[in-house]
């Protein structure tokens, strides 16, 4: 059925497009100087499950897209020198990049020490931590999002305003049962635009909230917002060793693999030339 569709569809685009069959019988679509555009190029373009119409609309559009693009290679192949039109040393160049860049991948792939200690990235941070500068506001917080039908919201409010560690689970269960959207993490930090987007919070100087603001109740229909801030870091001061880990083990592991690879340049380039693959004259 789908062959038959694609054959009508095809019929269609050859009748709008007069198009005549080589000694080959492959069929043209269009052509552009000595440039032809044949049917069996279309059909890796049509999805498997497109109607006719998506279908027929898809193959104008690359029809179109195809005259345009050979129209510029047709002018600029008549306005353009053959000297001009030499990119042998810029293929062969890019093509070797990509075989380099390959290899160099694979030889990383197969070298490369991913494990990174805490101690390493303690190291990292103390040595660096004068650059390491928040850049936005950040925050550790508890919150709960509930309906306000909810019969426990009381509960959970006591729960989540009440400093004290060992009714952490009980709140866990009860958001896990009756809210319908919280966060019970004190050990991550979150970016409070972030926070923001999801809680409406009104905060037009971010500092002075968070600097004297602990324990926040927001209700807006059809719910009640409880957050409990556990503890926050302004923009520009130095950035907590926990908001950075993951960020600190990326620039050590891409220093370790920009070691490999440059040991790997220097080995293989003295080894050659103490072996007979190189020879300088």
């Amino acid at each position: 059925m789908k062959k038959h569709i694609f054959g009508i569809i095809i019929l269609i685009v050859i009748t709008s497009c007069n198009v005549k069959s080589t000694a080959s019988d492959e069929v043209i679509l269009a052509r552009v100087g000595n440039y032809y555009l044949y049917e069996s190029e279309l059909k890796s373009i049509i999805p498997p499950n497109a109607n006719p119409s998506d279908s027929l609309s898809l193959i104008k559009n690359f029809i179109n897209s195809w005259i345009r693009e050979s129209l510029l290679v047709y002018q600029a192949r008549n306005n353009l020198t053959e000297k001009q039109m030499n990119f042998d040393k810029q293929i062969e160049s890019y093509r070797n990049s990509l075989i380099i860049f390959q290899y160099e991948s694979l030889f990383v792939s197969q070298q490369l020490d991913t494990v990174v200690t805490d101690e390493e990235i303690e190291s990292y941070y103390d040595k660096n931590r004068n650059n390491l500068k928040l850049r936005q506001n950040i925050v550790k917080v508890d919150f709960v999002q509930v309906n306000l039908n909810s019969p426990y919201i009381n509960k959970i409010k006591s729960f989540i305003f009440t400093n004290n560690d060992n009714l952490t689970d009980s709140l866990e269960i009860y958001s896990k049962m009756y809210a319908d959207r919280f966060f019970i993490n004190d050990d991550q930090w979150l970016s409070f635009d972030d926070l923001m987007s999801i809680i409406p919070i009104e905060a037009y100087n971010q500092e002075a909230f968070l600097k004297n603001n602990r324990y926040v109740e927001i209700k807006e229909e059809p719910y009640q917002y409880f957050i409990n801030f556990l503890d926050f870091s302004v923009k520009n001061d130095i950035s907590p060793l926990s908001f950075e880990k993951e960020n600190i083990k990326s620039i050590i592991l891409n220093r370790r693999k920009t070691a490999l690879i440059n040991n790997m340049h220097n080995e293989l380039f003295e080894n050659a030339l103490n072996s007979d693959i190189v020879e300088i004259y």
